[in-house]
């Protein structure tokens, strides 16, 4: 994902974890987050709540290996921009990060 979103001139910074995310400092400067529901630690639905206790206007997009109904109905609820099962095309991705990020 890194290299589809560099590619498409996007500055793009990959996390191990969501805590190493939320301790890098980073979370004021970031115009979107991408992140998978399942992460070690802390999961991706976790983090969308951090993030929107924070930044309620910053977009986060949950990508998932597993489609559950309830998770991404929930995730949407709670404000995620899009919830993007995996595999997915490249473009797709894209589109949701130019939507979110007003470069439609």
């Amino acid at each position: 994902m890194q290299s589809v979103l560099e590619s498409a001139g996007y500055e793009a910074v990959a996390f191990d974890s969501a805590e190493t995310f939320l301790l890098s400092g980073v979370l004021s400067r970031v115009t979107c987050v991408i992140a998978d529901v399942r992460l070690p630690g802390m999961d991706g639905t976790e983090l969308q709540r951090r993030i929107r206790q924070d930044r309620r206007e910053l977009p986060v997009i949950l990508i998932t290996a597993h489609d559950d109904d309830d998770v991404r109905q929930q995730a949407l609820r709670d404000g995620a921009v899009a919830f993007m099962v995996k595999p997915f095309d490249g473009g797709d991705l894209l589109e949701h990060v130019a939507r979110a990020t007003n470069h439609a």
